[in-house]
């Protein structure tokens, strides 16, 4: 099964996009892991099974191409997260904190949870994507909400001493 390009891109940009971001932590780098990605896709000759095949492959071309850009020695500025948080829309200011503290971990935590929360994979498949085991993805996970809990704590108690 091979799915029209320009049907994914339609589909799975946007996503691909936040994924790249969370890794590259660069718009520019961003849309060229994105369009890297639609490209190996294109070329490609591989057959997939199914679209959640395909999706789960654009995502592990995705993460990978991301991390190679990290790793260059060409490594340009990146955009601060202040200047890309702007240019989002929040329902909430909760749900705004929650995204500026989740873009704060460490990469391989931020990359799971984003995964599992926004992108709704499993572990198992989110294992499959990162091409680690299971039970690295629960201790990435588990480490990650034990990083996020305690800086929202963190900055509860901050307004609180600053509001009396």
């Amino acid at each position: 099964m091979k799915i029209p390009v320009d049907q994914l891109i339609g589909r799975y940009k946007d996503n691909l996009f936040a994924i790249a971001f969370n890794i590259c932590k660069s718009e520019a780098d961003a849309d060229d892991v994105v369009q890297d990605t639609f490209l190996q896709y294109h070329l490609t000759e591989k057959q997939f099974n199914d679209e959640q095949h395909i999706r789960a492959w654009l995502i592990r071309v995705a993460v990978n191409r991301g991390k190679d850009i990290n790793r260059s020695f060409w490594r340009r500025k990146s955009v601060p997260l202040e200047e890309y948080m702007e240019t989002l829309a929040f329902e909430t200011p909760e749900s705004e904190n929650l995204f500026e503290q989740v873009m704060k971990l460490p990469e391989k935590y931020r990359l799971v949870i984003h995964l599992f929360y926004y992108e709704d994979y499993s572990i198992r498949e989110i294992a499959g994507i990162l091409g680690v085991t299971e039970n690295n993805v629960k201790v990435r996970l588990t480490r990650g909400r034990k990083l996020l809990k305690n800086a929202i704590k963190e900055g509860w108690n901050n307004d609180e001493s600053t509001d009396v």
